[in-house]
């Protein structure tokens, strides 16, 4: 006999019409921020994240264009730097000659509409490998690298940036950066702030498409502990006072409950980034053949939308609008 039930879930999930009428969450390409690598050479995959390339400048606008022609609006850069140019105090970083500037004028001259955004820090210009300047005794700088950091902010900007991204994790580095923007004029551009971005094991393949790996010691001292939720909050209150137009949790998937505190607690549009480990962990279970990937895109990335993020930077960006 029926079970005398008044309420019955599944009502609602009866059909594919009825489940796309009350479905909670919605992911389009407009939620997504491609990044992309750029250098000097030719294109070339890269070797720790199978299906992501190195760019050549024209190549780089060429996947710009595809991107766009699928809905993804919205690119972040990150130059890969020939070792003979990094110094200890990452002088490359605001070259305006440099290959980012370049990339950016680029992709503006040809796809204006696209938003560019670019990463603010020192890791791939240094000749240490570390997001700041490091002193002889070991100690990464804050002051003083905040210092170089408005200077490549302010470079990006005069080369067509539409949105820097600083993912250095200083201290007062979003309100220097705002105060150097507004004073040269650049008002429009905003600041994306890596607000939590945890000391983590998952950017071990994003370090090896761009041999940024630190050369001596950790991150431990400016990244945050993994440990940690409440100081999140902290630096969230911290970034949107000094001008943070959008704020930032990296990685995204094993920091979902930071991801929601944010979205509870912000004023301003909260992003997460689906890091290189992410990634390639989603790619290697594929490969073996027990997951399915294009399943597992999908999964996580509506996932990290359900926890509260408005704007997700993943490299299966594209991979998952053409699905969308």
């Amino acid at each position: 006999m029926p079970l005398e039930l008044i309420a019955r879930p599944r009502r609602n999930r009866r059909t594919p019409a009825i489940r796309d009428m009350v479905r909670e969450t919605e992911l389009t390409p407009a939620h997504l921020v491609l990044p992309l690598f750029v250098h000097g050479g030719s294109d070339e995959p890269i070797d720790s994240m199978p299906g992501v390339n190195r760019w050549s400048t024209k190549g780089l606008v060429d996947e710009v264009g595809r991107a766009a022609d699928l809905g993804v609006r919205a690119v972040v850069l990150f130059e890969v730097t020939p070792e003979e140019l990094k110094t200890p105090t990452g002088d490359e970083a605001w070259n305006p000659d440099g290959l980012v500037p370049r990339a950016i004028e680029a992709i503006k001259a040809t796809h204006p509409d696209t938003v560019v955004m670019t990463d603010v820090a020192l890791d791939p210009y240094s000749s240490d490998g570390h997001d700041g300047i490091v002193s002889p005794d070991g100690t990464v700088l804050n002051d003083e690298t905040v210092e170089v950091l408005c200077r490549q902010a302010l470079m990006h900007a005069d080369a067509g940036a539409d949105i820097v991204a600083p993912s250095d994790m200083m201290d007062g580095r979003v309100g220097a950066i705002r105060e150097t923007l507004d004073h040269h004029d650049h008002h429009g551009v905003g600041i994306c702030a890596y607000t939590a971005k945890y000391a983590s094991a998952f950017f071990g393949p994003f370090r090896g498409a761009l041999d940024s790996a630190p050369r001596h010691g950790d991150k431990k001292t400016y990244q945050m502990d993994p440990a940690n939720s409440r100081e999140a909050l902290r630096e969230l209150e911290l970034d949107t006072a000094e001008g943070a137009d959008m704020v930032m949790v990296k990685p995204a998937g094993p920091y979902l409950d930071v991801v929601r505190r944010f979205a509870d607690a912000s004023v301003v549009p909260v992003a997460a980034y689906q890091v290189s480990g992410e990634y390639l962990m989603i790619k290697a279970a594929a490969a073996s053949g027990w997951l399915d990937e294009q399943a597992l895109i999908s999964e996580t990335l509506t996932g990290i939308r359900r926890a509260g993020a408005d704007v997700i930077l993943t490299y299966f960006a594209t991979q998952a609008a053409k699905h969308l």
